[in-house]
């Protein structure tokens, strides 16, 4: 099994930001895709951006530059760097991690999620 927890939410006001992490932990093989997903309220859950283990970068197309996901292997920690936040990116930020175990088999691990409220 594998831990993902993340951190870094908050309250901001808009034109702010934050940088969310997220570590992953316990039985890793290989980390492959990491990523980040939002859900906000009233709305389906969105990718925001993923990054492969290989620096493969896919990002929401609503993220227009703002965002910066990165990843440091050694730690196994994802990051998300959220500049000119926006009312509209007010949502709870979900970290979703890949491992593929010694079997090759590859599997999706989520976090409790963390709150970023955008507001005056």
């Amino acid at each position: 099994q594998v831990q993902v927890v993340e951190s870094g939410g908050g309250s901001v006001q808009p034109g702010g930001s934050l940088r969310l992490s997220c570590v992953a932990s316990g039985n890793i093989f290989r980390l492959d895709t990491m990523a980040w997903y939002r859900q906000g309220p009233g709305k389906q859950r969105e990718l925001v951006a993923s990054v492969s283990r290989e620096n493969t970068i896919n990002y929401g197309d609503f993220v227009k530059g703002r965002f910066t996901i990165s990843r440091d292997n050694a730690k196994n920690t994802v990051y998300l760097q959220m500049n000119n936040l926006r009312p509209e990116d007010t949502a709870v930020y979900y970290c979703q991690v890949q491992n593929t175990d010694w079997e090759l088999i590859r599997s999706a691990y989520w976090g409790q999620g963390t709150w970023v409220s955008v507001s005056l």
